[in-house]
């Protein structure tokens, strides 16, 4: 018995977002469980993130962004995706009114909630949301965390960004009632051991990231830690498959803590061996 094969599938670019924060105990990552009705990582606990949409890629966001100098149109529309993600998922925003200093406080962005409905249903776009609201983009607080693309061992793949952020101060993260219908604060350590005494579900890619993360005590150490480590692109390739058991190789130099590693998470979807 060995899995399928879907590597004819080409990967959709999409982006994702560790925002983190520093709890009493430690840092903490805000995590949405996903819909069981939705196909793709059904019922697990995620970071916030989707894929780059058609608006992410407009030409006159670029001069409403801080934080886009110098980088590519592909990486830029990642950010932006990200950036717009967080917003219709979890109603964090970064962003800052156009000549101010800091990023929106709860109550402002409390009058813009409307618009991540309309963002999330593609009856506007980001560029008609910035300049409506006459904002400006805070990209300067992404950090690029990880580079995961989704093997070919399931028909749904994803060519995947993962940016740290660090929680806005005044603003309130909350699941969307939509694709996730609930959501946490968690400290990663306490998050992978109740997925390993299974009280929770999640994905490899995701069950890493937090590991990873997990090994800073604050949000200013993981923030440091990620600018200055470099992100190498994730391909899990298939070393084992037995007795549904799945062992997974990775790049060692990713920084992971290793190479080969056994998978004990379910797939991100279900897909029968043949």
């Amino acid at each position: 018995m060995k899995p399928k094969d879907f590597s004819h599938v080409e990967p959709k670019p999409a982006a994702t977002v560790l925002l983190a924060r520093d709890g009493a105990d430690g840092i903490e990552v805000f995590l949405v469980k996903r819909h069981h009705d939705i196909e793709f990582a059904s019922g697990a606990l995620v970071f916030p993130g989707g894929k780059v949409e058609a608006g992410d890629t407009d030409g006159a966001l670029r001069t409403a962004c801080e934080g886009a100098e110098g980088i590519d149109d592909g990486d830029l529309a990642l950010r932006l995706a990200a950036l717009r993600e967080t917003f219709e998922e979890c109603g964090v925003l970064l962003a800052r009114r156009r000549g101010g200093a800091d990023l929106m406080d709860g109550d402002e962005l409390a009058a813009l909630e409307p618009w991540a409905g309309r963002l999330h249903r593609g009856e506007a776009g980001l560029a008609e949301f910035v300049a409506a609201e006459d904002l400006v983009l805070a990209l300067d607080g992404l950090v690029h965390f990880a580079h995961w693309i989704t093997p070919p061992l399931v028909p749904k793949r994803f060519d995947t960004h993962f940016f740290l952020v660090a929680a806005p101060p005044g603003q309130v993260a909350v699941h969307d009632g939509s694709e996730a219908v609930d959501s946490i604060w968690a400290r990663p350590a306490w998050t992978t051991a109740e997925a390993d005494a299974g009280r929770c579900r999640l994905v490899f890619a995701t069950r890493l990231n937090l590991e990873k993360l997990g090994r800073s005590a604050t949000v200013a150490e993981a923030i440091t830690a990620a600018r200055n480590a470099p992100v190498v692109t994730v391909r899990p390739q298939l070393e084992k498959f037995e007795d549904g058991i799945r062992t997974m190789r990775i790049p060692e130099e990713a920084g992971y803590g290793g190479a080969i590693f056994e998978v004990t998470d379910k797939p991100a979807m279900a897909v029968k061996a043949s």
